[in-house]
């Protein structure tokens, strides 16, 4: 679309999603480099965990399933075929996808309907409702389709955010390090202390600089500061910050590199 249209283009929180697709980033960062050769205008950008979030419903549902608003949504969960179909399409995501394999993976951020759900995964939820029998001979396909049904049960009720872990620690790091990507927190401005939100609204920047810059090297500590300052500013056009001269904003902060420190995890994210 960028190079048909001579577009600027930016691949925005760039991540590989599931098991069987580890490894693929480096597929993904050929194509960007071929289509910079070419001189398509595109960069990336990324956040540095290991886990997505957004609503159960976005991330479970098979895209056909929500077309046409709730209510059509609702109608087609209501016929038993249908129904059976989306079903079989959320457990394919919990094994293969957004689910790790694992319905312990989905975790919910924040619930509008159930505030007691914040923090709770999916195998809890489906336990708690009964859908899922307990003990440790539990059949792990058993659990994904229960887990299924719990999807469907909170996206009946209105749906909730959540925290997915299924994204590969390499590919995080090969996408990190690659020259086209800024750093950016995909995040949200949390209410302190509400709900169970991804650590990413508040430990982005700061476990860049201590995990991914000083701890293991993945990026310098100046190029880790740029892709966080200078490029996006420069990307979005704002050519009075992002970089220390006279005469440009003082947006400045100061912090001890060896030190700093993200202190946001997912069991206590505020």
């Amino acid at each position: 679309i960028g190079e048909r249209g001579g577009l600027p283009t930016q691949v925005t929180h760039h991540k590989i999603i599931g098991r069987p697709n580890w490894g693929k980033s480096v597929e993904t960062l050929q194509a960007v480099d071929r289509a910079r050769a070419r001189g398509v205008d595109v960069t990336i950008d990324t956040y540095p965990y290991t886990a997505s979030s957004t609503s159960i419903q976005g991330a479970l549902l098979p895209a056909w399933a929500p077309e046409g608003g709730r209510k059509q949504m609702l109608a087609r969960l209501g016929d038993a075929g249908t129904r059976a179909k989306v079903k079989a399409e959320i457990v394919r995501i919990i094994q293969n996808e957004r689910g790790g394999g694992d319905p312990r993976n989905i975790v919910i951020a924040a619930c509008d309907w159930d505030a007691s759900l914040a923090g709770k995964n999916l195998s809890e939820i489906a336990r708690s409702r009964g859908l899922a029998a307990r003990g440790p001979a539990l059949d792990k396909e058993l659990t994904v389709d229960h887990a299924a049904d719990a999807a469907l049960w909170i996206v009946e009720r209105g749906g909730c955010q959540a925290v997915f872990h299924a994204i590969g620690e390499e590919d995080l790091e090969r996408i990190l390090r690659h020259p086209a990507t800024m750093i950016a927190s995909d995040g949200e401005i949390p209410t302190f202390g509400v709900a169970s939100p991804h650590p990413r609204s508040y430990g982005t920047f700061a476990r860049v600089l201590a995990v991914y810059a000083r701890d293991s090297q993945v990026v310098t500590l100046e190029d880790a500061i740029r892709k966080m300052t200078a490029f996006p500013a420069a990307r979005l056009g704002l050519a009075d910050r992002g970089v220390v001269r006279p005469g440009l904003k003082a947006d400045l902060v100061v912090f001890d590199p060896a030190k700093v420190k993200d202190r946001a995890t997912f069991e206590r994210p505020h």
